[in-house]
Formats: structure tokens, C-alpha cells, sequence
């Protein structure tokens, strides 16, 4: 079995580079990792041998989603799947509040993905003019989290 810290390199590895997909093998194991894109939809296959989780219990998940706004140039969204964390630590006040003014740059949040935790950074300066998810939600790749104006 692929250990975490192993997966944890394939998976920085992968960022780090162009590619778009690595696979690996060996004699036990296979684990297939690509980069989502805007047109591919994102699926979690379960370990061989393991039954995949009915498709009623997906449906309302995929009903919880939020609906994106009309304009990707007022949003940041998340450039990846996770747990949206609004400030570094439950007892710090929170990165970014409705109307703080941000710059290209600053930390807005934290997403934990696979127990890493990683700053976002907002992609254009302005106004925070609406927080779109809630400290703990689970969040998408390229939803929008933050409005800005």
C-alpha cells in the first residue's frame, strides 16, 4: 500500500511540473493522479477490491453546491478541493472580513487538503464585498469564495 507521505510527494510532484497526469505502479499497487481542468469533472474511485458507495448517497452533495456568481472577474475562487478555513487557527481573528481591502497577493484563507494546509492568496486587489462559504465548509475546485469589488 502507497503510504501518505509517499502520495504527499507524487502529488507535490505533480504540481511542481507541467504535466497533467502521473500514474504509478508497482507489484501491489496503481494510483493514477491529474490535475482537474475547467471541462473535467472530478471523481474519487474507491481502492481495488473496496464497492464503490451507492449513487443516491453523491446526489445530495452535488445538490449542496453553491451556484456560481455571473462574473469570474468579482470572485476568488478555490483553486482546489478542501476545507475552507477562514483564519490561521480557531482562536486567531479571520484572514479577510466583509469590507477589508485586499491586494494582489494577500492571504484571504487556508484550504487543508490531504492534511497540508495551503494559503490562498487573492488574485486581484479590492474590497472584500461578500464571503461566500462558512469556516469548516468543504469546498470545490473553482468555486468562488470570496466577492470582491
Amino acid at each position: 500500500m502507497i503510504d501518505i507521505e509517499t502520495l504527499k510527494q507524487y502529488i507535490k510532484v505533480l504540481e511542481d511540473c507541467s504535466l497533467a497526469e502521473i500514474e504509478i505502479s508497482d507489484e501491489e499497487d496503481s494510483i493514477r493522479l491529474a490535475k482537474p481542468t475547467a471541462d473535467s469533472p472530478v471523481a474519487v474511485l474507491p481502492p481495488a477490491g473496496v464497492p464503490a458507495a451507492p449513487a443516491a448517497s453523491a446526489a445530495p452533495a452535488a445538490q449542496a453546491a453553491p451556484t456560481a456568481p455571473a462574473s469570474d472577474a468579482q470572485t476568488i475562487k478555490s483553486p482546489m478541493v478542501g476545507v475552507f478555513y477562514a483564519a490561521p487557527s480557531p482562536d486567531r481573528p479571520p484572514f479577510v472580513s466583509v469590507g477589508d481591502t485586499v491586494g494582489k497577493g494577500d492571504v484571504v484563507c487556508i484550504i487543508e487538503a490531504m492534511k497540508i494546509m495551503n494559503e490562498i492568496t487573492a488574485d486581484k486587489s479590492g474590497t472584500i464585498t461578500e464571503i461566500l462559504v462558512e469556516n469548516g465548509d468543504v469546498v470545490e475546485y473553482d468555486q468562488p469564495l470570496f466577492k470582491i469589488g
